[in-house]
């Protein structure tokens, strides 16, 4: 309880700081009760902050043939801006996130610091009576991190650098319980195509970077070398003026290249606040 009164503080003062951000702009809030007309250079946005905790997973047989189980802290800013008379809208998602895990044994363990950021747009269907809304598209996907292993060795860190094409859909539901506004969502990414940085097995950074010696260290990514999932699910309450979020988030993050198995599996509890508003162009 503790923890969630923690994070629900953190993503409070983040929220306060992206309004206070926004009040130089021509801003107009928007409600959920009722549609938005404005100019065709305006945008309409929906952008949900939050924080989540959670259970990690990593193996890496770079740096180690043992599997790692600890804890993740991830921060997610997720953006959808849509004009008005347009079926397409955009998408941009940051995401930062920092794991310490351990053996069972608990003689060693890896900390993991990834940032990873995601730009695309998505074609939009409104379906009974607009309180169901789909839509579907692809974004650029980009990561960039740096896996270390506390137990040193020879090649202690992994540097993880990969760029993906991203087919992504999402799905969201507007409903009542009493006089309460609801919205449950979902959403999906399944990376297609892509390259990823990776040395071969036994391989140094020494190696490659002062002597040179590339090896086919840029290699081309699919879903049979690298398959990996990242979905959200989530419910949206609106109090008044102020839409609290809560939801699970799931990151299922696999390869298997120039003989090396690497994968990280998150589960996480996630809480937030989604603010929707317009912006005019002045």
């Amino acid at each position: 309880m503790r923890i969630i009164t923690i994070l629900l503080c953190l993503v409070a003062s983040l929220a306060y700081g992206q309004q206070q951000s926004g009040e130089d702009r021509s801003v107009e809030q928007v409600g959920e009760d009722r549609s938005v007309e404005q100019p065709c250079e305006g945008r309409t946005i929906e952008r949900s902050t939050m924080l989540g905790i959670g259970s990690t997973e990593i193996l890496d047989t770079y740096l180690s043939q043992e599997k790692y189980r600890g804890t993740e802290v991830r921060f997610v800013s997720h953006t959808i801006s849509k004009r008005p008379q347009s079926r397409w809208s955009r998408l941009i998602l940051h995401q930062g996130f920092i794991a310490w895990a351990d053996t069972r044994s608990g003689n060693g363990g890896e900390m993991e610091g990834i940032y990873n950021f995601q730009y695309g747009y998505l074609y939009n269907w409104h379906l009974c009576q607009k309180r169901l809304h789909i839509a579907a598209g692809a974004a650029a996907d980009a990561t960039l991190g740096v896996l270390y292993n506390t137990h040193g060795g020879n090649n202690p860190a992994q540097a993880k650098l990969q760029f993906a094409i991203t087919p992504t859909a999402s799905a969201d539901y507007i409903f009542t319980i009493g006089s309460l506004p609801l919205k449950a969502s979902y959403e999906v990414g399944i990376p297609l195509m892509g390259f990823m940085f990776s040395p071969n097995y036994g391989q140094s950074y020494y190696e490659i970077f002062n002597r040179g010696n590339y090896d086919h260290n840029v290699v081309f990514t699919h879903p049979v070398n690298a398959p990996s999932l990242r979905q959200m699910l989530a419910i949206d309450a609106t109090f008044g003026r102020t839409t609290l979020r809560i939801g699970y988030l799931g990151d299922i993050r696999q390869s298997k290249v120039n003989n090396i198995k690497a994968h990280t599996y998150t589960h996480a509890f996630v809480l937030g606040f989604t603010r929707k508003f317009s912006v005019h162009n002045l």
